[in-house]
């Protein structure tokens, strides 16, 4: 009998298998599954080895490697898993301790990394704790050593590693879909809403519960166009029942329509309530977005006009209301509908007031230049942003990524992403001086790192069941979504973006030249159609819809900033700031006009078609003329454009003013503060205190042009 003296110091028999357990478990780890031929290959390698040794007790480190010289020579792939995971003891306790020490940061100090988290809440800290052990599982467990080593260095930077195990990103939900017909939710069967109060009700729920079930941007397109149906059936249901009370058809009529707009008002209400109240189970408030805008019935006009209204209205104390954060509200803007002395400019006019008070919405040009534009004029439709600035590359109904034939139409809503990894671009090019290599050389072998990366993302998603999403997977809410809660949602990849990001394009030139890209640029746009180059031949050697994405920098711009300084030191203009610029956009102290910042940014709205908005500030109070001018504008342009204020009230007297600090009425202090995080808003001061970072409040302060 030959036994074997494990670590702790017992014995056991030797039983092979335990040894074809584990070596199943290593190949699955690396998403590869043995024949039976590689089983027994393995079994009769390990038993000879073992019995060869002539010995009657074996140590376990002895046993590992015998096992592993087997799987060398039937998988190195599981072999490297295999070894990885044989220390997973020592490992475990070394990453339970850094878990312990975020947990213990989490628990007394809190956390700033996503301003949409209130880590105040014991919710919160929960999800934050459960959320680190995440990303140590996915380093450890998911990423190579080159990955590992790309990410401590700051070369590239994956986001969101404590949900990516689990889930997709960001997202076009399709909610129309779900709805028709019914649905089920929580083992309990939904009926499709008779009327716009139950729909307001059931949509809230939908949202809630499928956007937990993600990370990232969570859009519900065309907002407008889903209510129209249900404002119809409450119109007809209150009209009829009017009537039945004696009331004239035109006073039937008349009080029906009444009573519509206040279901608009009051579900909108509803939602602003919900929405930034109701934290997700990921323990954050979920970053909802909501386009409209263009549908012209006169329900979705009175939808849209009642959205504005309330957001403009803002929520609280009657003597202190301010407006809410979500959901996001982007406005569609159709030129031939929204331009002066054109059908729906009424409609343009309200959404005008309502980002000249609150910032938002946002605002996304169907009819400019550009990808976006183009998708809606050949093809009536629209590619409405997922969150903050993330936008899907198109798929076409029946040839995929590319069209079958002139007659075939790309599809947008229902899809989604599977993830960013971003290049921090000013690291890249240090290194490449200070190894003596070409730069694009240098790049090139991030891009490898990153493609290799989201092709496993692929592969390892796709194994997940599609009961980890019912309302995406089974109930509609995706593209292809009706699989049952056993399939595999391997077939609904085919259609998900993955994006390669970018940072910092500004201190790249600066590192280049001296210059930014307000004075130079050329550099940067050079290297700009370098990576679109490489990226569109990945896509096509792959398979894989990728996408470049100019990156929103929330935390990430204060680490980045660090992760240079400890490998290149401090160089002005480039490491000497607490923060590094976002994606491709003009440093925020260049003292330059909104207009010349629309100009100089338009140069590289084009190499970024997964992930773009632009936005300046406006150097007015609350001037209608000047934001509609520089909003028009913009639309000419082709942007995705953000209205940026510095919005500010007093919490004790409710005076509200643009950049106030003090209140000059009272003198308070006690203030509440919105300023534009990146593509999207949030506190920079609530009750004395901000969810900001170090980093982003220190840009905040030296704003000019943004």
């Amino acid at each position: 009998m030959i036994r074997i003296i494990k670590k702790d110091g017992t014995k056991e028999e030797f039983n092979i298998q335990k040894v074809v357990v584990a070596v199943n478990k290593s190949a699955n780890r690396a998403l590869i599954k043995f024949t039976e031929d590689d089983i027994d290959f393995i079994c009769s390698f390990v038993t000879e080895r073992v019995e060869a040794m002539n010995k009657d007790e074996v140590a376990i480190w002895e046993m590992h490697n015998i096992v592993e010289s087997a799987l060398d020579r039937v998988n190195p792939v599981v072999a490297k898993s295999y070894r990885d995971y044989r220390n997973y003891k020592q490992d475990f306790v070394h990453m339970l301790d850094e878990v312990y020490q975020k947990s213990q940061s989490i628990m007394y100090i809190g956390d700033k990394e996503n301003s949409n988290s209130d880590s105040a809440l014991v919710s919160t800290k929960r999800s934050l704790i459960f959320n680190q052990l995440n990303k140590e599982l996915y380093q450890k467990f998911f990423l190579t050593t080159e990955e590992i080593q790309a990410c401590r260095d700051g070369y590239i930077y994956i986001h969101d590693m404590s949900a990516r195990r689990d889930t997709m990103n960001c997202c076009l939900f399709d909610v129309k879909t779900v709805l028709s017909g019914g649905f089920e939710m929580g083992n309990i069967w939904y009926n499709e809403p008779k009327s716009l109060d139950v729909a307001f009700d059931v949509i809230g729920d939908i949202v809630l519960s499928a956007a937990s079930q993600q990370y990232g941007g969570f859009t519900v397109p065309c907002v407008d166009e889903i209510l129209e149906p249900y404002a119809e059936k409450s119109y007809a249901a209150k009209t009829e029942r009017y009537k039945e009370m004696g009331l004239s058809d035109e006073v039937a009529e008349a009080e029906a329509m009444k009573d519509i707009t206040r279901d608009f008002e009051q579900g909108f209400q509803g939602w602003e309530y919900k929405f930034n109240t109701v934290a997700s189970s990921r323990g954050d408030y979920p970053f909802i977005t909501m386009t409209l805008g263009v549908a012209q019935g006169r329900f979705a006009r009175l939808a849209t006009i009642s959205m504005l209204k309330v957001r403009k209205g803002g929520q609280g104390k009657a003597s202190c209301k301010k407006p809410v954060l979500f959901p996001k509200i982007v406005f569609l803007y159709d030129e031939n509908l929204h331009g002066e002395g054109k059908p729906m400019a009424d409609v343009f006019e309200a959404a005008v007031e309502c980002s000249a008070k609150t910032m938002y919405p946002d605002w996304l040009s169907l009819t400019g230049e550009g990808y976006v534009a183009d998708m809606y004029k050949r093809y009536g439709r629209i590619v409405s942003p997922m969150g903050c600035r993330a936008f899907l590359s198109p798929w076409y109904e029946r040839g995929g990524m590319k069209p079958a034939d002139e007659d075939d139409k790309p599809i947008f809503v229902g899809r989604f992403n599977i993830g960013a990894v971003s290049l921090h671009l000013p690291m890249i090019l240090a290194k490449a001086r200070k190894e003596s290599r070409d730069f694009y050389e240098v790049l090139d072998y991030y891009l490898e790192l990153i493609r290799q990366l989201h092709i496993r993302t692929y592969d390892y998603l796709g194994e997940m069941r599609a009961s980890t999403n019912p309302l995406a997977y089974c109930e509609g809410g995706f593209l292809g979504g009706h699989l049952g809660i056993h399939d595999k949602i391997k077939p609904l990849l085919k259609s998900a973006t993955a994006s390669f990001g970018i940072t910092a394009l500004n201190e790249l030139q600066q590192l280049y030249n001296k210059k930014s890209i307000a004075e130079d640029g050329e550099f940067a746009l050079e290297v700009m159609r370098h990576i679109n180059e490489k990226v569109n031949e990945f896509k096509e050697e792959d398979g894989n819809l990728y996408a470049l994405y100019g990156t929103p920098a929330e935390s990430l711009c204060g680490l980045q900033v660090q992760q240079f300084r400890k490998k290149y030191g401090i160089i002005e203009n480039v490491s000497d700031r607490e923060y590094v610029s976002n994606s491709f956009h003009c440093h925020v102290t260049e003292d330059i006009s909104p207009i010349r910042k629309q100009d100089l940014e338009k140069r590289f709205w084009d190499l970024m078609n997964g992930g773009k908005i632009q936005y300046v500030k406006y150097p007015i109070d609350y001037n209608l003329d000047a934001v509609k001018t520089l909003i028009r504008r913009a639309m000419d342009m082709g942007f995705y454009e953000g209205v940026n204020l510095s919005l500010a009230y007093c919490d004790d007297c409710g005076h509200q003013e643009l950049e106030m600090d003090v209140c000059p009425k009272c003198g308070s202090k006690n203030l509440t503060k919105i300023e534009r995080m990146n593509g999207y808003l949030s506190y920079s001061r609530v009750k004395g205190d901000t969810r900001l970072n170090a980093a982003k409040m220190a840009e905040i302060a030296e704003r000019k042009s943004m």
